[in-house]
């Protein structure tokens, strides 16, 4: 599948420096514009969207991990996702959350993760407030999938996910009614729902101002 160019400058000195500037991030995007459960009333819960630095440094080197949940589970069974969960009441941020479940979920090595920010809140209609945590993940390092959540991990070129041309939207039928959602298909895999609409919230966040 052909990847074109970002509409913006993109390697990893640009997302450094556009995630150190101050401004205020955007309001989340969702695919489904309806009514959202009160914020309140969610479970708060945090994902890591790990950003692999590999060679070359620019934008072609730039790759995001993603997993694909196990069949079993009882909240988004099979879809792909980023790796995350729940806030444990020993983690004092939605990093701390974001790197304990992400070492837990693949085996991915705190020590090789840079923190570059936030993005704003996503709320679910399946009951979670999600921080996302942007971080660069630096090679080499070694994947090991905890079989009881992830049934597999692989990686997608950051430049196709921030193309907006691949920013679809799809719909179908949930508690009767049709819900809208953002979908990213890629070589195979179904990338859509929150984890779609995280990344478009990435994209609206690169974009303001231009790196």
């Amino acid at each position: 599948m052909p990847i074109e160019n970002p509409p913006f400058e993109l390697d990893l000195g640009s997302l450094r420096r556009r995630f150190a500037r101050s401004d205020a991030l955007p309001d989340s995007v969702y695919g489904d514009e309806g009514v959202r459960p009160q914020r309140e009333s969610l479970t708060p819960a945090s994902v890591l969207i790990p950003i692999v630095a590999r060679e070359p440094a620019g934008a072609g080197g730039l790759t995001v991990i993603f997993t694909q949940r196990a069949a079993h589970l009882k909240d988004h069974s099979g879809q792909v996702s980023f790796p995350g969960g729940r806030v444990a009441a020993a983690d004092p941020s939605p990093e701390a959350t974001a790197l304990r479940e992400s070492r837990e979920e693949i085996g991915l090595d705190s020590a090789r993760v840079e923190i570059l920010g936030r993005l704003p809140e996503y709320h679910t209609r399946t009951g979670f407030r999600i921080t996302p945590v942007v971080g660069v993940v630096a090679p080499p390092f070694e994947l090991r999938a905890d079989g009881s959540e992830v049934e597999d991990i692989f990686e997608v070129p950051l430049a196709f996910l921030l193309d907006p041309a691949n920013h679809q939207r799809h719909s179908r039928e949930w508690q009767g009614e049709l819900r809208w959602f953002f979908a990213m298909p890629y070589e195979g895999r179904y990338i859509w729902g929150a984890t779609a609409g995280m990344l478009v919230n990435l994209y609206r966040f690169l974009s303001r101002g231009r790196l």
